[in-house]
């Protein structure tokens, strides 16, 4: 199975949304025990969901944290080398 289309129901997941047609939790669960690229994918996906949850819940409370991930975000996206070592320059979802 291509890791793209596991990697677009992880993010089906994360959001709570059903998988795609074909794709069952425990496939995909398989998937990832055999997997190392797309458990980490995984881990920086929740991440970054988790990081955004935060950020979005309370941005008045600390603008400062909102800035930081929004800086992680911009390193990130720029790719291999950026600021934001171990990211890998992929992007969740």
């Amino acid at each position: 199975m291509h890791c793209s289309r596991i990697r677009t129901a992880l993010s089906a997941r994360l959001d709570g949304e059903e998988p795609p047609p074909g794709l069952t939790p425990g496939r995909l669960d398989d998937h990832l025990a055999g997997c190392r690229d797309c458990r980490q994918w995984e881990v920086r996906a929740r991440a970054l969901a988790a990081g955004l949850g935060r950020a979005a819940a309370h941005p008045e409370d600390d603008p400062a944290a909102a800035d930081a991930l929004l800086a992680r975000l911009r390193a990130a996206a720029a790719g291999p080398g950026a600021s934001g070592a171990g990211t890998g320059g992929k992007r969740a979802g």
